[in-house]
C-alpha cells in the first residue's frame, strides 16, 4: 500500500459478554445488518469462516450506496481474530476483527480498518472532512454491536 493515501482507524467496544459467544455473533455475517448503519452483508465464495472466503457488504440507503468487496485472509477463531482484504474498486485495504476477554467478564471487540484512499489528493482532503463521520458511523454500530452479541443465540455447531 501507498503509505501516503493510506489511513486508519482503530475503535473498541465492550460487550457484557463472553468472548466465545461475541465472537460468533460478530461473524455472523448474514446478520451484520442488524447492528451495522447502513449495510447489509453477504457470503460470496467459500464458508465465511475461513481463508479464501469472500464477503460481499452493500452500504448505503435504497438506489445509493455501494458495494465493498471483501476477502478472508487471516481466520483465528482460537484467537477469535479475523482480517479482510478489501478488494473493491471505492474500498480497498484492509479491514480487522478482533475479540478478547475482558478483565472481570466479558469482552471487547477491536475494529480497525487500514484503507488506501481512492482519488489521490482529492482523497485524503475528502478523508478530512469524512473520517469524524465515518467513525461516528462506527461507534454508533459498535454500540449496537454490543447489544447484538449480548443477546446473540451462539450455538455449538457455529464454531469454527
Amino acid at each position: 500500500m501507498n503509505g501516503g493515501t493510506r489511513r486508519d482507524l482503530e475503535l473498541a467496544v465492550d460487550v457484557g459478554a463472553p468472548p466465545e459467544q461475541t465472537w460468533l455473533a460478530v461473524t455472523d455475517w448474514a446478520r451484520q445488518g442488524e447492528w451495522m448503519l447502513g449495510t447489509a452483508v453477504r457470503v460470496t465464495g467459500g464458508d465465511g469462516r475461513s481463508v479464501g472466503s469472500t464477503l460481499a457488504a452493500r452500504t448505503g440507503y435504497g438506489p445509493v450506496g455501494f458495494v465493498d468487496s471483501m476477502e478472508i485472509t487471516e481466520w483465528d477463531s482460537g484467537r477469535r481474530r479475523c482480517v479482510v482484504r478489501h478488494t473493491g474498486h471505492l474500498v480497498r485495504g484492509e479491514g480487522e476483527f478482533a475479540v478478547t476477554p475482558k478483565a472481570g467478564g466479558g469482552s471487547v471487540v477491536h475494529w480497525s480498518e487500514r484503507l488506501e484512499l481512492p482519488f489521490g489528493a482529492l482523497g485524503q482532503a475528502g478523508w478530512a472532512v469524512l473520517k469524524p463521520v465515518f467513525a461516528a458511523g462506527v461507534r454508533w454500530s459498535l454500540r449496537r454491536l454490543a447489544r447484538f452479541c449480548e443477546g446473540y443465540p451462539g450455538s455449538p455447531e457455529r464454531r469454527g
